[in-house]
């Protein structure tokens, strides 16, 4: 048991604020327990952190990530200079997550548990692609992530645009994870996956009571896509094969869709994640929550693993595009953990907890806290990270595994990977 004495607690949903000590257990959805001075005496066993003068309050999640991008910072210019976002993919992304290998894989899930803990994120929902190295890869980033000690709900990227035989060992990996493990079944893009597997993909979903985990209109070309080879929209596409009935399915980025399409999300259970950043980046358009209902969380499209910095972004660009105030950025950063629960997955109770030192020339109440959330709050400001009732970050240094030694065999393999890109 960990005891957080002299803690400014704020709670995540209701923002109220108190002066209390906290009691935390270990164990995936255990709980925690607010006590007085006078009850510490019966806890002689537990580990001891003074928060005095620092915020504690939940620990935060990730909607939509990708481990396979990890090494990808700093890497040299592609082979050719993408002019669209269909080359985009093919030149970068498409290059590298075809030349993973069985280490690369695991040291981009290394370091990228590591930065998600490091900055808040003790759950993250991950959509990974390898397609060369597709056998126990979901499971060498569950052990990775495993060892850090963040949560997760992993799927992989079952596609066609490897040939069918990728597509089918994408199926099989997932089945394989899902006999023993809480997951989705992952999709690239409507644009990428023919008739068959996707229907493949959502009977397997349907088999395990999961939900598909899929990009959609990222781009206007998976709309012009859909449009040519099956005569309708891409949203018109899912719902017609029975991919928007389940409550955890989540549809990545969702920019590009007609009003019809918007109103069949907001009528069904499905989840939309947007990853504003990575929009910017790739110029390929804005999001907007209009139309969409509620069931709207955040991600980082694996540009970071910084949940606070996609949270600023998704408020500061949605300005021009989107439906979003203070309390509704708030709110799309704090879904993820009404997604999880409402759906039943483990690893994201109240024993998961941040410490922040902030120090705030202005005085932070439960009035005022949406303004320092998008104008105060950063990473930097995080000190101790608690997933599961077990401390893993501890004076901004993780406990778990040895983070230099990491780094600097990552570093490695990360040549390694900019060599085979290359070739």
């Amino acid at each position: 048991m960990i005891l957080l004495k002299n803690a400014t607690y704020i709670d995540w949903k209701s923002l109220g604020f108190s002066k209390t000590n906290i009691l935390v257990k270990e164990g995936i959805d255990n709980s925690i327990e607010f006590l007085e001075d006078s009850d510490l005496a019966n806890f002689p066993d537990a580990k001891i952190i003074d928060c005095d003068g620092n915020i504690v309050t939940k620990s935060f999640g990730v909607g939509h990530h990708h481990v396979y991008s990890a090494l990808a910072r700093g890497m040299g210019a592609p082979k050719k200079n993408p002019v669209n976002f269909l080359e985009i993919l093919e030149y970068i992304w498409w290059t590298l997550d075809k030349c993973l290998d069985e280490e690369m894989i695991k040291y981009s899930a290394l370091t990228t548990a590591i930065a998600c803990a490091k900055a808040g994120s003790t759950f993250v929902i991950d959509h990974h692609a390898s397609p060369f190295h597709i056998d126990n890869s979901i499971e060498i980033i569950a052990d990775a992530f495993d060892k850090v000690g963040v949560s997760h709900l992993l799927c992989y990227e079952i596609t066609d645009r490897d040939g069918l035989d990728k597509a089918q060992k994408g199926l099989d990996e997932t089945e394989n994870y899902l006999k023993s493990n809480q997951g989705l079944v992952g999709l690239h893009a409507s644009f990428t996956v023919g008739g068959d597997t996707l229907k493949k993909a959502i009977k397997l979903s349907n088999k395990f009571n999961s939900g598909l985990h899929i990009h959609v209109a990222e781009d206007k070309s998976d709309q012009d896509h859909c449009l040519r080879t099956y005569g309708k929209r891409v949203v018109n596409r899912l719902k017609d094969l029975g991919g928007l009935e389940s409550s955890k399915t989540i549809l990545g980025h969702c920019l590009h869709l007609s009003d019809e399409e918007r109103e069949l999300i907001c009528n069904s259970p499905v989840w939309v994640v947007q990853n504003m950043e990575s929009n910017l980046n790739n110029k390929v358009g804005y999001f907007s929550g209009k139309g969409l209902g509620k069931n709207l969380m955040l991600g980082t499209d694996g540009m970071h693993s910084d949940m606070l910095q996609s949270a600023k972004f998704a408020f500061f660009a949605g300005q021009q595009s989107d439906i979003i105030g203070y309390d509704t950025a708030y709110e799309r950063f704090r879904n993820v953990h009404k997604y999880l629960s409402t759906n039943g997955f483990k690893g994201d109770g109240e024993n998961n907890l941040v410490i922040m030192n902030y120090k705030s020339p202005t005085p932070l109440t439960k009035d005022n806290f949406y303004g320092h959330f998008l104008f105060g709050f950063s990473s930097a400001i995080i000190t101790d990270v608690i997933s599961n009732g077990k401390l893993i970050v501890k004076n901004r240094i993780v406990q778990t595994v040895n983070e230099d030694e990491i780094t600097a065999k990552a570093q490695e393999v990360a040549k390694r990977l900019w060599v085979r890109m290359q070739k």
